[in-house]
């Protein structure tokens, strides 16, 4: 009866490492495969970000209206910039509001 039982303890002992070992590897699979990802679209952002960076320049937009538009562009100051809101059925027209965080 002694060894009946030793022999299950091993066997279950066995199967349950098996077990453990194949999450385990299944798991560190899709952690790579998201880290994969992340880079991926790191990358992705990076490469935007500059583009965004490179053409959002004020210097670069001046460029562009001269190469592209000639005089049809005209430059507005921030404060006479508004916006229309309505929601809640009312409308206002608001300043333009620039908030750092």
């Amino acid at each position: 009866m002694k060894k009946f039982v030793l022999v299950v303890v091993i066997f279950f002992l066995v199967l349950s490492t098996a077990i453990i070992k194949n999450t385990t590897k299944r798991i560190e699979d899709e952690i790579f495969t998201a880290k994969e990802n992340i880079r991926v679209l790191k990358s992705e952002f990076e490469n935007i970000s500059l583009e965004h960076d490179y053409l959002s320049s004020a210097e670069r937009l001046l460029e562009y209206q001269f190469q592209y538009f000639e005089d049809e562009l005209i430059q507005k100051k921030i404060n006479d910039i508004k916006i229309y809101n309505f929601s809640d059925k009312t409308n206002k027209i608001q300043n333009f509001k620039i908030i750092k965080e």
